[in-house]
């Protein structure tokens, strides 16, 4: 097996266990709401918990990976998420199972940017839109892990035991990324190192262009939606809304989960062929987001349409967010790829954290017909108001930026190099 393909998998194992921690909540929330006593709100503030977490990494993550490269700042933070699985599991009550969240958090913040950094320097660049989108792929099988096989594991083990065995499990990872994996040669010398100072100065020169927001913000809040549901607010919206059985909602949530994978894995390589007929990556990414927004139209107006398809086009279409990775690797030099990957990373995670939550504390505004039951109203209520901001968001993204105040890319690129 040559050193490339080693990266491929190995990163794409460690990113298959951030994707199981994010959704693990939606198959324990029954049985965290019955032993805990959680409400909607404390459900929603501890799932998010790990978003917040990983969010608030993102920006050392990212001069971290750039000045040590991917292989050792992953391997040493998820040994975090091991110690966060393992104290969520022996926690004895809310408090240490929120300071359990958090360091899973923290410990799989990069696995991701980490993985498509790696990818970026051992790879061609014109191979990086579809290994990004297969290494998002094999680490969103966790989505469909967290529906069906989630929940016939509960049925044999507690969710305690799961995680214990997850910390286990992701310190096998670790070892194996640490000790197997290879650093590129894109990774700086020591002596060649920028300061973390000036690494933290290039990624607020990212946060001050308008060029960066006018590109991120609509697929960080439409990446924000789509994970918050997927990690947690799926099952109740089925249960509380659609009245679907649980055995239809778990198969539902793996089915999800599966097509998000699809999702990954396809777009990068339709993005390459309406390259080639004169669509832009760009606009490529915003129209399937733009797609993704009508189908959650279609799901609140409960549309003659099987679930299954609609859930499917849900999946599909939510996680082309992650085709701004592969703009990034086209707009800024190799030396910002793990800064331009990170931030990105922290506005998504961000945006779940507060999904989660406002979704948790507008549904909790309504009476609970019996414990982690509420009305239909309170779901699309929450979905709403969401779907507005998403809406508002997609005009921005779309219009047409007026030249004298664009940022030049040119200038823009010189700048992050300094950085």
């Amino acid at each position: 097996m040559n050193v490339a393909t080693r990266v491929f998998l190995l990163f794409s194992a460690g990113y298959f266990v951030s994707y199981i921690f994010r959704g693990l909540n939606i198959g324990f929330a029954p049985f965290l709401t019955q032993e805990m006593g959680l409400t909607a709100a404390d459900l929603g503030g501890l799932t998010s918990l790990y978003f917040l977490g990983f969010a608030v990494t993102q920006i050392p993550a990212g001069a971290a990976l750039d000045t040590w490269g991917p292989r050792r700042v992953t391997a040493v933070l998820m040994l975090v998420a091991a110690l966060g699985s393992l104290l969520f599991g022996l926690a004895d009550g809310l408090v240490s199972m929120m300071a359990g969240r958090v360091l899973i958090g923290i410990g799989v913040a990069v696995c991701m940017g980490a993985g498509l950094q790696a990818l970026a320097q051992h790879f061609p660049v014109h191979r990086i839109p579809v290994l990004n989108g297969a290494l998002i792929a094999i680490g969103g099988l966790g989505g469909a892990v967290v529906g069906t096989p989630l929940a016939l594991l509960l049925q044999a083990a507690s969710w305690r035991t799961i995680s214990v065995g997850l910390a286990v499990f992701t310190m096998v990872v670790a070892g194996l990324i640490w000790f197997w994996a290879s650093d590129a040669g894109a990774v700086p010398r020591k002596k060649e190192r920028p300061s973390v100072w000036a690494q933290f100065r290039g990624i607020w020169e990212l946060l001050c262009s308008l060029g960066f927001w006018k590109l991120s913000l609509f697929p960080s809040v439409c990446g924000g939606m789509f994970y918050a549901v997927q990690s947690l607010w799926m099952k109740p919206y089925l249960l509380d809304v659609n009245q679907a059985g649980h055995a239809q909602t778990d198969a539902l949530v793996s089915l999800l989960g599966l097509a998000a994978v699809c999702g990954s894995l396809v777009s990068g390589g339709l993005a390459r062929r309406f390259e080639r007929l004169g669509m832009s990556l760009t606009v490529f990414n915003g129209v399937c987001l733009g797609a993704f927004v009508g189908v959650q139209a279609l799901i609140m107006l409960d549309v003659p349409i099987p679930k299954s398809v609609l859930w499917t086009c849900f999946g599909l279409f939510g996680a082309c967010c992650v085709l701004l990775f592969a703009i990034f690797v086209t707009r800024y030099p190799p030396a910002m790829w793990g800064r331009a990957n990170t931030t990105f990373n922290m506005l998504v995670f961000f945006m779940i954290f507060a999904v989660q939550n406002v979704i948790g504390l507008i549904v909790e505004r309504w009476e609970p017909i019996e414990p982690g039951v509420y009305p239909a109203q309170a779901h699309l209520t929450a979905w709403s108001c969401l779907l507005a901001v998403q809406i508002a968001c997609g005009i921005w993204y779309f219009w047409p930026t007026p030249r004298r105040a664009a940022v030049r890319p040119a200038a823009l690129q010189g700048a992050e190099g300094r950085g």
